[in-house]
């Protein structure tokens, strides 16, 4: 029994933010001098950042005009965790049927009421009753839908979604999961000049993904992508390199600069695990979805898999117009390959990457499934890309 994943709608906060007015802000945050502020803004510069999303204004405003950080010389008092929450308790809900209506938008035959599993994911807030249960009302889902949280697990808590998906959809072939993904990385900006803080406070911004997952591929049309297998694998030499801890003002983000090594050390390998098992080359393979943990990260994998920038166009593009967004980061990575992808491509696998602490390195193969009637949305999105493409 294969399971299918499609229609992935995604959404993102009102407030776009270009990477430099972020800088700008930073700076002011942290009262740099001109030198350091010169350094700081050549780090953005080079992140691989336009712009990104986030649910708080402030990023954006010249100082005085904040509506969440206090308008004081080095904004204090900080805002807490509990501020934090208030906002991120706020905010997830609303992004998070925002990604459901796009998904459904995709697949207007499926019904809420066909919906047997929700699985909602996050690691940059909690609370309960949670946002599991506040989709079920919203959506009007059934009660007795089975409700999994996939919480604080990092960037690569999606992919573990899709496993928890897949494996439902195996045990009943009438399951219909509905995965949701939801991340507002912005609230948790630290307020230090530390390199690890400079680094992940280029890096993130706020969004949210919304999928189905079924055994079979969608109705309608729609382009879906099976799933084939998983592998994780773990560096342990990074346990101290990317980790996510919860502190007194906020949750703080541990991301050296020697992750994109640790990652490139064990990404061949864990291809090979991947696929030992499967009638699948790494030679067959040339379409990738590959997290955009940052611009480093990209290039590296490249070097080890022998990939050039346009094999990893669809995570280049994300990178640039959202940045990082933790866990629904792949999912938006996902959603190019399927939109861009034509009925030539049917059949054709997929090679999936995601990241986070531990080191934790998790690996998809996925198999392109288009027939050649596509609905409109996925229609309007292929059009949109093809003209990104033209224009750079």
């Amino acid at each position: 029994m294969t399971s299918y994943l499609g229609a992935i709608g995604t959404a993102n906060p009102p407030h776009c933010i270009a990477q430099q007015h972020i800088a700008d802000f930073m700076a002011r945050a942290l009262q740099f001098g001109d030198a350091e502020a010169r350094r700081l803004r050549a780090l953005y510069r080079v992140s691989g950042i336009a712009q990104r999303y986030s649910v708080l204004p402030d990023y954006g405003r010249p100082d005085g005009e904040y509506t969440f950080f206090p308008n004081t010389p080095g904004l204090e008092p900080f805002p807490s965790v509990g501020q934090r929450m208030a906002v991120y308790r706020r905010e997830a809900l609303p992004l998070a049927l925002a990604a459901v209506a796009d998904c459904r938008r995709q697949v207007p035959g499926v019904g809420l009421a066909s919906i047997t599993h929700l699985i909602t994911v996050s690691c940059t807030g909690m609370y309960a009753p949670g946002l599991d249960i506040e989709l079920v009302q919203a959506l009007g889902l059934p009660a007795a839908v089975r409700r999994t949280c996939v919480n604080f697990m990092g960037c690569y808590a999606a992919v573990n979604a899709l496993k928890l998906a897949d494996d439902a959809c195996r045990a009943d072939p009438a399951a219909r999961v509905l995965v949701v993904s939801v991340e507002l990385c912005t609230l948790h900006f630290q307020k230090s000049a530390e390199d690890d803080h400079l680094v992940s406070n280029a890096l993130f911004g706020d969004g949210a993904a919304a999928c189905l997952v079924q055994a079979g591929p969608l109705p309608d049309g729609a382009p879906s992508l099976a799933l084939a297998a998983f592998h994780c694998g773990l560096e342990p030499d990074g346990h101290a390199d990317m980790a996510w801890h919860i502190n007194d003002f906020g949750f703080e983000m541990t991301l050296s600069s020697y992750v994109p090594k640790l990652i490139q050390r064990g990404i061949g390998r864990l291809t090979e695990q991947l696929l030992a098992t499967l009638p699948v080359e790494r030679a067959d393979i040339h379409h990738f979805a590959i997290h955009p943990g940052g611009r480093k990260i990209l290039e590296t994998i490249e070097q080890a898999l022998d990939l050039t920038p346009d094999d990893n166009r669809f995570a280049y593009r994300v990178l640039r117009d959202y940045g990082n967004m933790s866990s629904a980061t792949v999912l938006f990575v996902l959603r190019d390959v399927l939109a861009a992808a034509t009925p030539a491509d049917h059949g054709a696998p997929v090679l999936s990457f995601a990241f986070g602490p531990g080191l934790t390195l998790e690996a998809m193969l996925l198999e392109i499934a288009v027939s050649t009637e596509r609905p409109a949305a996925a229609k309007r999105h292929r059009e949109t890309l093809l003209l990104e493409d033209a224009a750079t």
